[in-house]
């Protein structure tokens, strides 16, 4: 017998919900086969058979809110057949062996035809044309009799009804009793006209938490420069068709800055680092937290060891990230264990702004929008592509003078390439 457990589900992750069961009970399943689909803030993770076997019994029904190493249901060795006919055995009640019929007394009133009264549906109406809800949602609509034709499109993705939008719908449905408030917590003020209140998304309420919470531990500042992208575009012109042809990715500019922030912090180490408790752990590898756009959010995958690889696998690395992250495909094990951050807010044409540390990570760094300006070159006035470069630190633990000398070290390495290449 093996018990079918739920997985570490990575940073800042604690619970999870069961979306959805793709075995049942009774089924013969195959070795890493998968069985069961979780949902959590960030991911939807499969978890896979962890033997080969027959699934004896199922702990945790869809919508269940799971947390790691909980059993989620139970594998056992046998015929999938033989194991499921017994259970349906058991379900059903056994008939009563028939028992002749006496004929009614002549006086004896007829028996009246039992009338069913109308239930209201259990469970969530689908709205035609409309979308369906998740698990969460599905559950708290059947605890409080609510359709989904009620609650009509919800926010999750592709319009799909959250648990949030079910409580949401609750506290404005004029028939529900209102929720009492936890103490010392302040009321939802009354909506004006032209307002919509919309409960926010978990991964939303989830972003906003790390965001405080780094806010509120670390000591952060964040220290500017500007580096000249002429070389850097110069050459991504030169070899973006020989380099595209041999390595099938093109070459695009995430690849230097990531070089070059491998060579910077290796020189100055405390930007790589975190404080756990009392101590500084110093870390002997480069995890480069890379922030990409989802459908629900923003994720950080992590390239892990990029200090190892060339600017081919760096840029095919973020590609399949970018595409997995747009299909909600990410891995729970692609998020976690950064520790450097870099976010190209450019792509939204942000030409400066203060990114938040990716906690316990000591620092990020922000790129921003390519805009020629007038600069002096070699006592010439001349227009040059610039870009702002920021870098967010935690000061517990990197001083300014390296805060500093660590974004001079990024800008040197773009402005440049040759250094990255001859890794000096």
């Amino acid at each position: 017998m093996t018990e079918i457990v739920v997985p570490t589900l990575g940073e800042s992750v604690s619970t999870a919900t069961v979306a959805r069961w793709l075995k049942q009970a009774g089924e013969q399943v195959a070795a890493d086969e998968p069985l069961v689909e979780l949902e959590t803030d960030k991911v939807t993770v499969e978890v896979n058979a962890p033997s080969a076997g027959v699934i004896e019994s199922i702990a945790a029904d869809t919508g269940a809110e799971v947390s790691p190493g909980a059993v989620l249901g139970v594998i056992g060795a046998g015929n999938g057949a033989a194991k499921a006919a017994p259970k349906a055995k058991a379900a059903a009640p056994a008939a009563a062996p028939a028992q002749p019929k006496a004929e009614a007394p002549a006086s004896a009133p007829a028996p009246q035809p039992k009338v069913e009264t109308p239930r209201p549906p259990s469970g969530p109406v689908a709205v035609p044309g409309g979308h369906a809800p998740l698990p969460a949602a599905a559950k708290m609509m059947a605890e409080k009799g609510v359709t989904a034709e009620q609650i009509g499109n919800g926010s999750a993705k592709g319009g799909r009804i959250a648990k949030g939008d079910v409580i949401d719908f609750l506290s404005r449905a004029p028939a529900q009793q209102p929720q009492q408030a936890p103490a010392g917590a302040r009321a939802p003020r009354a909506l004006e006209e032209g307002e919509e209140r919309v409960k926010m998304t978990r991964l939303r309420r989830t972003i906003a938490a790390r965001l405080k919470e780094a806010q509120n531990t670390a000591a952060m500042l964040t220290t500017f420069n500007e580096v000249d992208m002429g070389a850097a575009m110069a050459l991504r012109t030169e070899y973006r068709d020989a380099f595209e042809k041999k390595h099938g990715v093109r070459l695009g500019f995430m690849s230097f800055f990531v070089k070059a922030c491998v060579a910077a912090l290796k020189e100055f180490p405390a930007v790589n680092a975190e404080i756990d408790g009392e101590d500084v752990v110093y870390k002997n590898f480069v995890h480069m937290g890379i922030a990409v756009g989802g459908p629900n959010g923003l994720v950080v995958p992590v390239l892990r060891h990029a200090d190892r690889m060339g600017f081919a696998e760096i840029e095919k690395t973020i590609g399949q990230f970018g595409k997995r992250a747009r299909d909600g495909q990410l891995k729970l094990e692609e998020l976690a264990g950064g520790s450097f951050t870099i976010t190209n807010g450019g792509i939204y044409g942000s030409l400066m702004s203060t990114p938040i540390l990716n906690p316990p990570q000591s620092g990020i760094l922000g790129m921003h929008k390519i805009q020629e300006r007038p600069m002096v070159v070699g006592g010439k006035v001349e227009v040059r592509p610039m870009m702002y470069l920021a870098l967010s630190y935690d000061h517990r633990i990197v001083d300014g003078k390296e805060a500093v000398s660590f974004l001079v070290r990024v800008k040197e390495g773009v402005e440049d390439p040759r250094r990255l290449m001859l890794d000096i």
